[in-house]
């Protein structure tokens, strides 16, 4: 085969690439950087969640949504991922904006809290323990929950917060932007603008830096966003799920759950009844991974949420939690025996609309 002659440009370049060190052009304009990321890691939810999604939990350095319309479970593995955390030295940092939070129940899915009580009194006047907590008493707005988050990664950077940072925000669309408390209008547009550039531009690639092997900590944020159902463009169309707050957070995250339906919360109640009272101990719902650019996996299942976490949706595992907790359904219930009721799925549709409600 005749051998292919290079022109005199081509031997030049050659000539030059021969002479050149990438490494000391790198050195030199400081892009020797560490470029590995450490091997993933994960914050373990329940055995029923891994069932049903296929994967181990919470990915550690990632941001992560849990979405879905009211009670249909994204509370319930928000707190299974800070007991998780708990248990591996993981410090759980809440920023509870809904004002929804319980610590009962907190307790009650296992989280290590003390009670801090007065001694004249004997009451409970706080709680304390491997936490940090804030709420609505100092952040009421996007950007108080945006400089709240990298003013402890810039404490942790310092060597003044020597643990990895698990952040747990409840809720996205529960708080607005500065720009629409001082001119006292929710405009959802300057809310979703605020979060593009607070969490898009800036929160969101701390978070994910500190993946890399150069970082002393691995920190997570697991954000529950709000949604609402968007009507259908067309007549042949479907009607689709919307995420309050607009879209910054879906476009940065790499894992997303979905709780429910499009339309609907998709849940059925499991009670205990007896002589007109209820307990209304379970909910099944439906459950989907929605995007996982950590191990590709997306799966879609029916999962039971009660207050004690997940459990799997078959008839062993329901017997056993029945039996675990029939003792307390009795005393609620004035004691005797009680009937189980399993309601149908509910599908009562929720309200849909052309654009996000205020």
């Amino acid at each position: 085969m005749p051998k292919v002659k290079k022109s005199l440009s081509e031997a030049v370049s050659a000539e030059i690439k021969s002479k050149f060190d990438l490494n000391s052009f790198k050195e030199k304009k400081g892009l020797k950087q560490n470029v590995k990321f450490k091997d993933q890691e994960w914050i373990p939810l329940s055995k029923a969640f891994q069932d049903v999604t296929s994967v181990p939990g919470i990915p550690m350095g990632h941001i992560v949504l849990l979405r879905g319309h009211s009670d249909t479970g994204k509370t319930t593995a928000l707190l299974e991922a800070a007991v998780a955390a708990q248990k591996r030295q993981i410090l759980p940092v809440f920023i509870i904006t809904e004002m929804k939070w319980s610590w009962d129940h907190a307790k009650m899915m296992g989280m290590e809290v003390n009670e801090v009580v007065d001694k004249e009194t004997g009451e409970i006047v706080n709680y304390d323990g491997n936490f940090i907590y804030v709420d609505r008493e100092s952040i009421n707005s996007i950007e108080d929950v945006a400089v709240f988050i990298l003013d402890l990664i810039d404490e942790q950077k310092r060597g003044n917060l020597p643990y990895d940072l698990l952040f747990l925000w409840d809720s996205i669309g529960s708080v607005p932007c500065e720009m629409s408390i001082k001119s006292n209008k929710n405009n959802n547009e300057w809310n979703a603008g605020a979060m593009s550039t607070q969490f898009g531009n800036n929160v969101n690639q701390r978070i994910t830096l500190s993946r890399k092997e150069s970082s002393a900590f691995t920190n997570t944020l697991v954000c529950i966003n709000k949604v609402w159902t968007a009507k259908a463009e067309s007549p042949m169309g479907k009607p689709k799920l919307m995420n309050k707050g607009g879209f910054a957070m879906w476009f940065d995250s790499t894992f997303v759950v979905t709780f429910g339906n499009i339309s609907n919360a998709g849940t059925s109640k499991i009670k205990a009844i007896k002589d007109g009272k209820q307990v209304e101990f379970a909910k099944r719902v439906n459950l989907q991974i929605d995007k996982n650019h950590i191990n590709g996996v997306t799966t879609r299942g029916k999962i039971v949420m009660t207050p004690h976490g997940f459990i799997n949706d078959n008839d062993k595992e329901l017997k056993s939690y029945k039996d675990d907790n029939s003792q307390a359904w009795k005393k609620i219930l004035g004691g005797g025996d009680f009937r189980i009721v399993e309601e149908d799925q509910e599908y009562n549709d929720i309200t849909s609309y052309t654009e996000e409600p205020q």
